[in-house]
């Protein structure tokens, strides 16, 4: 098998990450919940996990990394939490619908203004309209840091120093950056950064969280067990406890924490060089076969996914025959990005999606590149 679906989940991840959530299956006890050895050990954990995330993000501290079930769950309690009825909210149509759905709900039930920022054909985004939707009433900017369908990067420094002039928070979704692109919440201004732990941070699925900006309010978004102050009626206020219910999931942080800890080792630079390469080579020799359609491009910088058709063929179909023929896992269909495909022109048709991982080898590249040839040539 070639797995080529790593915007989706890291299938190859370090040999530690399943190693620790072996250990802490064997070990833990409750995360804040007693003072033996198997608490403390599980308390010790999440901590590490947090330090590092902190420092990998560029988050001020560990306290202001807080735990959710994945990117989802951490975008929602932003936008459940900051936006009420009267406020606006920025978005871009480069957004998953982790974002959209969210905003949407928030336009539909409690009449939130919403304007969403125009992607053109190249995936490419103009900031000078992105400044101009903004409005008095504009309390949030919700945008995605790269593509999941494209890879184009945007600039999220230029967008915060927009939404900050017009006194709004910017919300960052780094599911597709965090762990295989360089990022600093702190240096790009970013108040908000929603992560995922098992896509580029190499963790178990299960895992993913905030990290939060000094001074950032952020209310409850999930109320109830605590582990301290049991006897008071309202949940904790401090972080990170204010945006943790119940008890962690402190296995699959354990693994998250290891895979965190293996992307320090290498260095996000070298990740991130050697998965654009891949993506690169990988492109390059794509766009010279004949019946073979490209889509993005059009931003300054991308990360290592290509996105592409065969002819009019439908993206499942050839997906299918990259998985059942030459044994090559690929992504077809929407990827959860309506408004993306709108935009390059491919909400019929779908796009094959090929996302390329630290542990992809340029052999792979190539067979995957003989297997596209041969398709598109069966269907000349």
């Amino acid at each position: 098998m070639i797995y080529f679906d790593n915007a989706a989940t890291t299938m190859q991840k370090p040999p530690e990450v399943a190693r620790a959530v072996a250990q802490a299956i064997n070990q833990f006890g409750g995360v804040g919940r007693g003072a033996h050895d198997a608490a403390l050990s599980a308390d010790m954990a999440v901590y590490i996990a947090r330090k590092r995330i902190a420092q990998l993000l560029g988050a001020p501290s560990a306290k202001h990394v807080a735990f959710m079930l994945n990117v989802t769950e951490a975008l929602n309690a932003v936008i459940s939490g900051l936006l009420r009825a009267g406020d606006h909210a920025v978005t871009t149509a480069a957004s998953h619908n982790s974002v959209l759905r969210p905003l949407y709900r928030k336009q539909d039930e409690e009449g939130v203004g919403l304007s969403i920022l125009p992607v053109a054909p190249d995936g490419s985004i103009s900031y000078e309209e992105f400044d101009a939707l903004f409005t008095p009433q504009t309390k949030l900017a919700v945008v995605t840091h790269a593509s999941n369908l494209t890879g184009d990067v945007y600039d999220i420094a230029r967008m915060a120093r927009i939404a900050h002039e017009h006194g709004a928070l910017i919300c960052v979704d780094a599911a597709q950056t965090a762990g295989v692109y360089p990022l600093c919440m702190a240096e790009c201004g970013v108040d908000i950064l929603a992560f995922t732990g098992h896509k580029g941070l190499m963790g178990p699925q299960g895992t993913g969280g905030l990290c939060l900006a000094e001074g950032i309010d952020l209310p409850h978004y999930n109320v109830g067990g605590s582990g301290t102050h049991s006897y008071d009626r309202q949940h904790p206020l401090f972080l990170p406890e204010r945006l943790e219910a119940g008890t962690l999931n402190a296995h699959g942080i354990a693994g998250l924490s290891e895979g965190v800890a293996f992307i320090q080792n290498v260095g996000v630079s070298a990740v991130c060089a050697h998965e654009k390469a891949l993506a690169q080579r990988f492109a390059q020799s794509a766009r010279a076969i004949s019946g073979v359609r490209l889509y993005g491009g059009g931003a300054a910088d991308s990360v290592g996914i290509v996105a592409l058709n065969v002819a009019d063929v439908d993206s499942s179909v050839v997906s299918d025959v990259l998985s059942r023929d030459f044994g090559i896992c690929t992504r077809p269909g929407a990827h959860c990005a309506p408004l993306m495909h709108e935009a390059l022109g491919t909400s019929e048709q779908g796009a094959v999606r090929f996302s390329f991982g630290y542990f992809n080898t340029e052999a792979e590249v190539d067979e995957g590149i003989q297997a596209l040839s041969q398709i598109a040539a069966s269907i000349a």
